[in-house]
C-alpha cells in the first residue's frame, strides 16, 4: 500500500481495533495522531488480516490502517508455544514487518511487550534512526502476575519499564506518576489519559430496564489481581439496601461462578444481578440505562499509575460515577457535579456513598449527567489531543 512519507508505526502484541482494554487505548492514540495530520499504521498481534485494513471512522486530516502481524500466542496455544512465542520471539515478526517497509516510519510507537518485545524493536530502531516512543499505562505489582514476584513474567515487564522504556526517545504516559517517573529520567513526555471517540458516540438515557429503584452498574472484568474490588461493591449494595437504600446492581463481564467465588461462594443479595459478557458494542447501552456506574479500587502503585478506562467511558456515555479516587480521577471529577466520591475503598465508605447517591432526585442526576458528558467531550475525546501529540512528535525527529 502506497503512503506518505511521513507516518507512524505503532506496534505492539495487542488485539486491534478490538478485543482488549489495550485495543481501546489504541484506538484513542491513534485518533488523536490522525487528527494531528498523521498517517498511522497499526501492527497488532493477531494473525490478521495480512494486508492492511482502513479505519475510515476516525476523523481527521490523517488516516488509519491496520494489520496483524501474529505476535500473540493464538488462542489453544499450548503453554510451551505460548512461552516460547513470548519469550524467545516476541518481538521478531514486528521488526521484520518494519524491515519489509518502504519508505522507512517517521517514528514508532509501542504499546505492550516485554523486555524480549523492546529487544527486538530499540535494536531495529537504532539501526534505522528511527524515534522509538513508548505508551506506558500502568505499574504492574508483582504480587498479582502469574509466577510472582520472582516469576519471569514480572521480572521481563520490569525490566521494560525501568530499563528499557527509560531508553527510548520518548514516552506517552497515561498518568501523573508515570508522567513524573520518566520525565526525571530526562525523557520528553507527553501526558494523555484514556480516550476514545466521545463525540461521535450517541447517547440516548431511556431509563434503567432492571429492577426498580436507584440503578448502578459495574462493566469490566475485576482483573487477575482483582484490582477493582467487586465484592466489596456487592457487600455495600447489600447493607446499603438493609438500611433502606433503594438499589440495585447489575454485573456484566465476569461469569455468575466468578461474582459467587468473590463474594466467598456465599447467596449474592437478591438486588445484585449478574448478566455475565457482553459484546463490546452494548456496553454503552448498559451504561445509559443506569443511574450510576461504580468502582472501586485500593490507592496503591499500580492503580495510582494507571488509569481506569471504565470511568471514561461512563462519563462518556453520560452516566455519573461512583468511585473513591486513584490516581488522576481528581481532577476530572467533583463531588455531586460528575457523580459522588468515595472517601476511601472500605466498605464503610462506599456504603454510606451509596445512601448519599440513592437520596439523589431525578433533576439533581439529570444534571449529572450532563456534566459527566461534558467532562467527557472535554477531557477523553481524543480530537483533544490532536494539537499536542503533533508537536510532541514533531519535536522528536532525529
Amino acid at each position: 500500500m502506497s503512503r506518505r512519507a511521513n507516518w507512524i508505526a505503532f506496534v505492539g502484541p495487542f488485539a486491534f481495533p478490538w478485543g482488549e482494554p489495550g485495543s481501546r487505548r489504541v484506538y484513542g492514540l491513534v485518533g488523536s495522531l490522525a487528527a494531528a495530520g498523521f498517517d498511522v499504521v497499526v501492527a497488532g498481534g493477531d494473525a490478521g488480516p495480512a494486508n492492511e485494513v482502513g479505519l475510515d471512522e476516525i476523523d481527521g486530516p490523517g488516516k488509519v490502517t491496520y494489520l496483524g502481524v501474529g505476535e500473540a500466542p493464538q488462542p489453544g496455544s499450548g503453554l510451551l508455544t505460548s512461552s516460547t512465542q513470548m519469550f524467545l520471539r516476541w518481538g521478531r515478526k514486528t521488526a521484520e514487518w518494519l524491515d519489509r517497509q518502504s519508505p522507512r516510519p517517521s517514528h514508532v510507537v509501542v504499546h505492550g511487550g516485554m523486555a524480549q518485545y523492546m529487544f527486538h524493536l530499540q535494536r531495529w530502531c537504532r539501526r534505522n534512526k528511527v524515534p522509538l516512543v513508548a505508551d506506558v499505562v500502568d505499574w504492574n505489582n508483582g504480587r498479582y502476575v502469574r509466577g510472582g514476584v520472582l516469576g519471569p513474567l514480572n521480572l521481563s515487564l520490569k525490566v521494560a519499564l525501568v530499563r528499557q522504556y527509560p531508553r527510548c526517545d520518548g514516552v506517552i504516559a497515561i498518568s501523573t506518576l508515570l508522567e513524573t517517573y520518566y520525565r526525571n529520567h530526562g525523557l520528553p513526555v507527553l501526558r494523555i489519559p484514556p480516550t476514545l471517540d466521545v463525540q461521535n458516540l450517541k447517547v440516548e438515557h431511556h431509563g434503567s430496564s432492571g429492577p426498580p429503584g436507584l440503578s448502578l452498574v459495574y462493566a469490566g472484568t475485576p482483573g487477575r489481581n482483582k484490582k477493582d474490588l467487586l465484592a466489596t461493591i456487592i457487600r455495600a449494595v447489600d447493607q446499603a439496601r438493609r438500611g433502606g437504600a433503594p438499589l440495585n446492581l447489575r454485573i456484566f463481564g465476569p461469569s455468575p461462578a466468578d461474582v459467587r467465588a468473590l463474594h466467598g461462594e456465599r447467596t449474592l443479595p437478591a438486588n445484585v444481578h449478574v448478566l455475565g459478557r457482553i459484546p463490546q458494542y452494548d456496553i454503552p447501552g448498559v451504561l445509559q440505562e443506569a443511574d450510576f456506574s461504580i468502582l472501586v479500587r485500593r490507592p496503591e502503585r499500580s492503580t495510582n499509575a494507571g488509569f481506569s478506562t471504565k470511568f471514561c467511558e461512563s462519563l462518556a456515555n453520560g452516566t455519573p460515577v461512583i468511585v473513591n479516587l486513584t490516581g488522576d480521577m481528581g481532577d476530572y471529577l467533583r463531588h455531586g457535579v460528575e457523580g459522588y466520591v468515595c472517601r476511601d475503598h472500605s466498605l464503610e465508605a462506599l456504603t454510606e456513598t451509596l445512601r448519599v447517591a440513592s437520596q439523589s432526585t431525578a433533576a439533581e442526576r439529570a444534571l449529572m449527567r450532563v456534566a459527566a458528558r461534558n467532562r467527557a467531550l472535554k477531557s477523553f475525546d481524543y480530537r483533544q489531543y490532536g494539537a499536542a501529540i503533533g508537536e510532541f512528535f514533531d519535536k522528536l525527529r532525529r
